[in-house]
């Protein structure tokens, strides 16, 4: 595999976003070059597309969140699932977070999540591996932009129930993606957050934070 990390540094840029002012990440300026450059490097190793490379709006409405309400994860074990630039934990340890991990299955997502961190001051710890299933172990889960697909949220889903059940208690952010459940979400804040058309089909995204309840 080639090494993330120069990749990462080579096709990004530090900048940060108007919604979170306070937190700076590693993100794609243009979208193509860098689509075409992952795409080279997929061919090759087999790795997924660069979501890391944005900031989604669902990971920022609930890093806004945590940032306003720090406290909800001050103190407190937190895991960032499906962290993709890792703004959500990134967000949790600057509100006081005693613990942040970060999943991810993208080794270049996991660089960039820890050059992220290390831009802000803060400890991330990254897991590449796939976390569904794995018994509860933290106390807040944050989940963003994780309703694209039936069969993934459907996995996810049944998984953050589960973890519910064990006593965690979960965020999710997302801006009204076509499987995010209908019900069993208690909704704790939502926010106008400026996109661009490269990723989104819209300039500004309305994206809502929840607290999963105990049955969907």
């Amino acid at each position: 595999m080639s090494d993330p990390i120069p990749f990462v540094l080579a096709n990004t840029r530090l900048d940060r976003t108007p919604l979170l002012p306070e937190i700076s990440l590693h993100l794609a300026s243009q979208v193509t070059p860098l689509w075409e450059a992952t795409e080279a490097t997929l061919q090759k190793e087999g790795l997924p597309p660069p979501y890391w490379a944005f900031a989604w709006v669902g990971g920022q409405a609930v890093a806004r969140h945590l940032l306003d309400h720090p406290e909800i994860v001050r103190g407190l074990r937190v895991l960032d699932f499906a962290a993709g630039s890792g703004v959500a934990g990134i967000a949790a340890a600057l509100a006081g977070a005693a613990l942040v991990e970060a999943a991810e299955i993208d080794a270049f997502a996991g660089a960039a999540i820890s050059l992220n961190a290390s831009a802000n001051g803060v400890a991330v710890s990254v897991f590449l591996e796939d976390l569904v299933g794995s018994k509860r172990r933290w106390d807040v889960v944050l989940a963003g932009d994780v309703c694209y697909e039936r069969p993934m949220a459907e996995r996810v889903f049944d998984w953050l129930l589960t973890l519910q059940s064990q006593g965690a208690r979960i965020l999710l952010g997302d801006p009204g993606r076509a499987y995010l459940p209908q019900s069993g979400l208690a909704l704790l804040g939502s926010y106008d957050v400026p996109t661009t058309r490269d990723i989104e089909d819209k300039d500004m995204r309305t994206a809502k934070v929840y607290e999963v309840l105990a049955t969907l």
